[in-house]
């Protein structure tokens, strides 16, 4: 019988990077894990299991909780502060998280780890700070890691979404190495996959939401506290109301297009769009059928907010449609309010990414 492999998740969000593993192979077995957002803890053990994950902050997890031994540590700590979008704070408190990770590697003495996160990431001084933790008088001398920018494309999603991928490793073991793509945008060319698109995933979704009744039918309790859900993938195909100025909007624009083609239509335009005429064209763009999606973030239903808008219908895309772009299966549970769950899906590891990574792990241990 092929032995199993004990899995400790921190930030672990609603389970994505854990699904990843799950879909590589059925050895890896959650022994704890750790999150702070409430609705996000409740969806993960919804989905897998009572008992495994404590809803709260890691700092009071690692001085009162007890830290199972495990032979890898995933997780992706907070990014905002390195993140391209918007005001960038490197020194944000958020960032410094790392360092409760490596005093978790210190305690559960993995044989692996895997840190995720945006790509700056590897350009930050937390970045080189967590790499001076492995030196021979760090508190990681034990261990060292490697970390390469990865697209989610390059192995499978139908989504086009670059992290910062860190695989450590202890010392006596040698470094597992990284993924290999198997998809390209230039299959002919590289001998892969052809990149995986949107009408891959979304083409035989019903275009008109069907499941809005199923919200208010919900409710599960989570820690002494009601949330609505649990719901599967399949129920998250909600719609949402829009305003008359939003449709009008949606209707003008087409396959492909954005914000600009609102541009001869001077009623339809957002007096900031009349005033700035640089900056990001996937503002209230189209999704294109041929190509992966842009990266699926936490907003994803406010089509202000990027191309989220459907390829052809006059929405943004659903719940469900982005959680399909992450790569969750139907096994796969939320909990929470729309808003929480925009929020878990956004911050995700697309699943196919995660598939990856289990299985050159999987694969060494």
């Amino acid at each position: 019988m092929t032995s199993e492999i004990t899995v400790l998740d921190l930030f672990a969000g609603a389970g994505g990077l854990t699904a990843g593993l799950h879909a590589a192979s059925d050895r890896f077995r959650t022994v704890g894990a750790v999150e702070i957002d409430r609705a996000a803890a409740a969806s993960y053990e919804a989905t897998y299991g009572k008992g495994l994950v404590y809803a709260g902050d890691i700092k009071t997890w690692l001085a009162e909780q007890y830290v199972p031994s495990a032979d890898l540590i995933i997780g992706g700590p907070p990014c905002q502060g390195f993140s391209s979008l918007g005001k960038q704070d490197v020194e944000d408190e958020r960032n410094t998280l790392w360092e409760e990770y490596a005093q978790t590697i210190r305690r559960a003495t993995p044989k692996y780890f895997v840190v995720e996160n945006v790509a700056e990431f590897k350009k930050s001084p937390q970045y080189l700070r967590f790499k001076a933790a492995t030196s021979s008088t760090g508190m990681l001398a034990d261990y060292d890691f490697q970390a390469e920018v990865l697209n989610s494309a390059a192995f499978g999603a139908p989504q086009a979404r670059r992290r910062t991928v860190l695989i450590g490793y202890h010392r006596d073991l040698g470094f597992p190495g990284i993924p290999k793509p198997t998809h390209s945008a230039n299959s002919a060319l590289d001998g892969l996959l052809p990149y995986a698109t949107v009408e891959n995933a979304l083409g035989r979704v019903p275009r008109i939401p069907d499941r809005d009744e199923v919200f208010g039918q919900r409710r599960t309790m989570f820690n002494s506290k009601q949330y609505a859900g649990a719901f599967s993938v399949r129920d998250l195909h909600w719609s949402r109301n829009y305003s008359e100025l939003s449709r009008k909007r949606f209707a003008v624009i087409p396959a492909g297009g954005n914000r600009r083609n609102l541009e001869p239509h001077p009623e339809l335009m957002a007096q900031c769009w009349v005033t700035h005429k640089t900056g990001s064209g996937d503002v209230m763009g189209r999704l294109h059928w041929d190509r992966p999606s842009v990266t699926i973030r936490t907003e994803f239903f406010k089509p202000e907010k990027g191309r989220y808008l459907h390829p052809e219908e006059d929405r943004a895309i659903t719940h469900y449609e982005a959680a399909i772009l992450q790569g969750f299966g139907p096994k796969h549970r939320f909990v929470g309010s729309r808003t929480d769950i925009a929020r878990q899906i956004g911050n995700a590891v697309p699943i196919p990414l995660g598939a990856a990574i289990g299985r050159l792990l999987a694969a060494v241990i």
